[in-house]
């Protein structure tokens, strides 16, 4: 049987190091600390607020903007958190998930031959959505082990075809955040050029230490020319619902909703109704990178009587730890044979890069239950 050919948008790009390493868990019973998702419940209020929803009707298509009320309350959270006022009618699109916004908001600007700077070890999706657009991935390196920005190599790199700088704070996979002056060195770089800028903040509030989340939204000059991008799913440990949003300045958000309404007419209705009520308790939102904090601190210091040494993390759910004092293996083998005979699943760290820069690192996800925890932590103990 013939079938039709086809020349693949992403011709490099195979199954996700997520599926593999997760269904290799599923296969041999491991604990599955590699994936980012809580395996506790998400808070009874939020679930219930959504099958009040449900049931009082709201179960139709919303605005393809998002629910009204829902924006609204978003735009005052901003106010409240970052001293910025944005225009709910137009700055806010509600969208299925921050992957998902981080999409859209690329395929609104790229065109063929644009050039993205991107900062590795990345997030899985930005270089394909990048690649898929026609547009060039601009590849560089944070410093390790603090995974920190090298401004003076992202001077080096801007050139005429730089369409876009994206970054990532609190930071997937390294859980490392931009500090006030990395704000200061990103202005000073885009100040009186044409180069957008990418924000994924999806773990916005899940910050540690006393540290202070420095949002595109905290600098009003940065704003005018970001698409910021966030998750619901992460912010309530409700991964499955895929359900974000993005906020940007009017031009860009008018130019980002001529995509979006071809690719997703509107979300999901009573969960965004539920979080439109759910977000009147602002109390709610600011214990989270407290109660998230927790985990870590917990499961750094059980990793203390293991083999590993850390790389700390200072928001996400992840933390980074070296194995390099272990074995020599590459991180990828070293990955599968801790799922395969320890039974504990991770994700190594050079799959965030595209020439598979391996540092000895893999990275664990602390957002579990604390019996999770042990249960992994007493089998890192017989490496």
């Amino acid at each position: 049987m013939h079938f039709p050919s086809i020349n693949s948008k992403l011709p490099h790009v195979g199954t996700t190091i997520f599926t593999v390493m997760s269904q290799l868990a599923a296969q041999h019973g491991a604990v599955n600390l590699g994936q980012g998702f809580p395996d506790f419940p998400m808070h009874e209020t939020l679930t219930g607020l959504v099958d009040k929803a449900m049931r009082d009707g709201y179960n139709q298509y919303t605005h393809m903007n998002g629910y009204s009320l829902l924006r609204e309350k978003l735009a005052a959270k901003v106010a409240a958190l970052y001293s910025t006022k944005i225009n709910p009618d137009t700055d806010i699109t509600i969208t299925p998930g921050g992957t998902y916004a981080i999409y859209t908001s690329l395929t609104t600007v790229l065109q063929s031959g644009d050039e993205v700077i991107v900062f590795e070890p990345a997030y899985d999706s930005y270089i394909p959505n990048i690649e898929i657009n026609g547009a060039k991935a601009v590849r560089i390196p944070l410093t390790y082990p603090v995974y920190s920005i090298p401004w003076d190599e992202v001077r080096a790199k801007i050139n005429p075809r730089t369409r876009m700088i994206m970054i990532n704070s609190p930071h997937n996979p390294t859980g490392a955040v931009l500090s006030a002056r990395d704000m200061q060195e990103l202005s000073a770089i885009v100040e009186g050029t044409n180069i957008l800028i990418l924000s994924d903040e999806v773990y916005e509030h899940l910050i540690f230490d006393g540290l202070q989340h420095e949002s595109m939204l905290r600098y009003p000059e940065l704003l005018k020319r970001s698409f910021v991008c966030f998750s619901f799913g992460k912010t309530y440990h409700c991964t499955g619902w895929k359900l974000g949003y993005c906020i940007s300045s009017p031009q860009l958000m008018h130019e980002f909703r001529k995509v979006h309404q071809f690719n997703c007419f509107s979300c999901d209705t009573p969960k965004q109704v539920a979080l439109a009520e759910y977000l009147n308790d602002t109390e709610a939102y600011k214990t989270l990178g407290t109660e998230i904090q927790a985990k870590r601190d917990y499961f750094r210091n059980k990793m203390e009587s293991t083999p590993f040494t850390c790389i700390p993390s200072h928001g996400s759910y992840f933390e980074c730890y070296s194995y390099a004092g272990i074995s020599e293996e590459p991180d990828t083998e070293f990955a599968k044979r801790l799922t395969i005979d320890y039974g504990v699943a991770t994700i190594p760290v050079s799959a965030f890069y595209q020439d598979r820069k391996d540092d000895k690192v893999v990275r664990f996800c602390f957002a579990k239950k604390e019996s999770t925890l042990d249960m992994a932590i007493e089998k890192l103990k017989l490496l």
